[in-house]
């Protein structure tokens, strides 16, 4: 794709290329080891040029679509308060869980699709990106749901996974006890399992993402972006604090939690970030019962977690509930109330005798981020022609972000792929009640 087709694509006319982009020189994300331009590189990119594309955050939705754009051919230039796969960060986490299983989920079929093509191309950039020196990104560990007894959520996601054609088994509790006896499962009648699911070491693979996006030339800024300069409808600039400005022909507003900070107007009432609470178990000396592969992820009531997964050995990991909506800036990580360190003390003794007595290696915690839909959000801002916004992940978002991104890229390009679903992922028009949490 040639220049001139790809800003009658965007809508940029010929005054947003302009030269001068810049920030301070200690707020790029270089270093040692800082990856060169490749041959992937769009051919037409000249140094000192304005971005084709400013993204505003670098994690699932923006590092995602930002190495995709760059891909289809625009220069791409991403801005992140803090850095891709940092610690207050949505995707920033240890680990996330990739399942298909979305029988309870309004967007259940399009969420598992995107689920089940998403751990194909996980597994694609483990192939790619790691080897010897890198330990993999993906783990195959297959996802084992249990229930007291059979409900709609299970019947609905056998009947996605039967449309789909996902492979799963619906074992019998004996087979359950036997395979799984680290799980207490007798108070249990109702087993699922998805062999293809997996889990995903979260912070590390956007690390990856963001060196593989600088490698084929791209730039990752750290500062505080902020709109700038508007007219006639188009955004002209965002601001970086402590450095210049940065004028591209469209603009990408993936900011997680900080939606609602960054862009107050359009998403005022269409934003909760609840926090959620991890916790990683030590698994017994000398034994590997709770280590991956040994193990699978699961999901019973009130409570999900994988093994311990071998590159990292944080240890058994456990979710359960979480806390009100706080500042993302502000908020405590590493300090969570008693009443959360305790529910997780009482499930892992309740469901996982030979942990009962286990310590809590570490703990996580992170915000996420859903509006009123209950969906994806990837619209256009209703009062800037050439701005993006992004976000709205629901918890599940960075589980399809390799294919979220390639969605959102080609939306961006004009080349929708999937026009079906651009209704389903514009921003509601509703907002939430103020009391509701």
């Amino acid at each position: 794709m040639d220049r001139r087709r790809f800003l009658e694509l965007t809508g940029a006319g010929a005054g947003a290329v302009v030269a001068g982009v810049a920030s301070p020189s200690d707020a790029r994300a270089e270093g040692p080891g800082t990856p060169e331009a490749s041959p992937r590189r769009a051919p037409f990119v000249r140094v000192g040029q304005a971005p084709d594309v400013c993204v505003i955050g670098a994690g699932a939705f923006g590092l995602w679509s930002a190495l995709e754009l760059q891909r289809l051919g625009a220069t791409v230039e991403v801005v992140d308060l803090y850095g891709p796969g940092n610690s207050r960060a949505t995707s920033g986490g240890e680990t996330r869980g990739v399942r298909t299983s979305y029988g309870d989920r309004p967007h259940g079929p399009q969420w598992g699709r995107w689920a089940n093509e998403a751990i194909r191309r996980w597994k694609a950039w483990d192939e790619e990106h790691s080897g010897r020196e890198v330990a993999p990104f993906f783990y195959t560990t297959g996802d084992l749901i249990l229930r007291a007894e059979m409900q709609p959520y299970l019947e609905r996601t056998m009947a996605l996974w039967d449309d789909l054609g996902v492979e799963y088994e619906q074992p019998s509790m004996d087979v359950v006890a036997r395979e799984f006896p680290q799980i207490r499962s007798d108070d249990m009648t109702v087993a699922l399992y998805e062999p293809q699911a997996g889990v995903v070491r979260a912070r590390r693979v956007m690390e990856s993402v963001a060196t593989v996006f600088q490698r084929e030339g791209g730039t990752v800024t750290i500062g505080r972006a902020a709109p700038g300069r508007v007219d006639a409808g188009r955004l002209t600039e965002v601001t970086v604090e402590g450095g210049d400005p940065i004028s591209a022909g469209t603009y990408q507003w993936a900011c997680g939690p900080w939606l609602a900070k960054v862009l107050p107007n359009p998403m005022e009432g269409r934003l909760r970030i609840p926090m959620g609470h991890v916790f990683y178990f030590g698994t017994p000396p000398g034994s590997n019962a709770f280590n991956w592969p040994n193990f699978p992820s699961y999901g019973v009531p009130g409570c999900t977690g994988w093994p311990a997964l071998p590159p990292d050995h944080r240890g058994f990991r456990v979710r359960t509930g979480g806390r009100p909506p706080e500042d993302p800036d502000v908020s405590q990580r590493g300090v969570i109330p008693e009443e959360g360190l305790q529910r997780g003390i009482d499930f892992v003794k309740e469901r996982f005798p030979a942990l009962a007595d286990a310590p809590i290696l570490e703990t996580r915690a992170c915000h996420y981020e859903s509006g009123p839909s209950r969906n994806f959000v990837v619209d256009v801002h209703p009062e800037w022609e050439n701005a993006w916004i992004t976000g709205c992940g629901s918890a599940e978002a960075f589980k399809q972000g390799p294919v979220l991104g390639d969605y959102i890229a080609h939306r961006i390009m004009g080349q929708d792929l999937e026009p079906e679903l651009a209704e389903g992922f514009r921003l509601p028009e509703e907002t939430f009640e103020s009391d509701e949490g």
